[in-house]
């Protein structure tokens, strides 16, 4: 029997299921990636030098945006996301290429000492996204939450991150769903900014 998308429980399953292919698709292309993943992703970036910048230090098989944030990091300030509490938006603390790093939520490591400000430009992690610039995540709702939040400030680029693999048909959405602005993988740039 098939979910039913209009009902919380439906759309949860759909939402799960979709997670799970993705993750496999994510872990093969994690696999068998070559150097130079991030190399669209610097090619974007350079047109910011200077701009607040947030990136995420990579877990399990995410594609790692490490070496483009160092780059980043000798023009302006760099940030990683600290979580801090269930059903609340992201902050991000400060991020210096030799600091010192704890261990975060979810095995995430975070600077040792917290120096928070508000990014202009995110660097997104996602699980899955498709042509029209929405995004699957891990399901806690963090990067919408902080999305929401940060665009009712100013105006904020969100780049989602991924590999290729990671692009799915259609993704269950809800209304509180934040659609990113561009898509960066190892071969391509879409961009969606309106």
């Amino acid at each position: 029997m098939q979910s039913d998308p209009t009902t919380p429980e439906g759309l949860a399953e759909i939402k799960a299921a979709a997670r799970k292919a993705a993750f496999a698709r994510r872990k093969q292309a994690f696999d068998s990636q070559r150097p130079g993943a991030a190399g669209h992703l610097a090619e974007v970036l350079a047109g910011y030098r200077g701009v607040p910048l947030a990136g995420y230090m990579a877990i399990r098989t995410e594609i790692d945006p490490v070496a483009v944030m160092a780059e980043a990091a000798a023009h302006g300030p760099v940030g990683v996301p600290v979580i801090q509490g269930a059903g609340l938006p992201l902050e991000f603390s400060r991020w210096e290429v030799d600091g010192a790093l704890r261990e975060g939520p979810f095995g995430a490591k975070v600077p040792e000492v917290d120096d928070y400000f508000d990014p202009e430009i995110l660097i997104v992690p996602l699980v899955a996204f498709d042509a029209a610039g929405n995004r699957l995540g891990y399901g806690g709702g963090f990067y919408d939450r902080t999305l929401e939040r940060l665009r009712a400030r100013r105006a904020t680029l969100a780049i989602g991150f991924a590999f290729d693999a990671q692009e799915a048909e259609a993704l269950p959405l809800e209304p509180t769903d934040q659609p990113l602005d561009m898509i960066v993988t190892e071969s391509r740039v879409l961009d969606f900014k309106r």
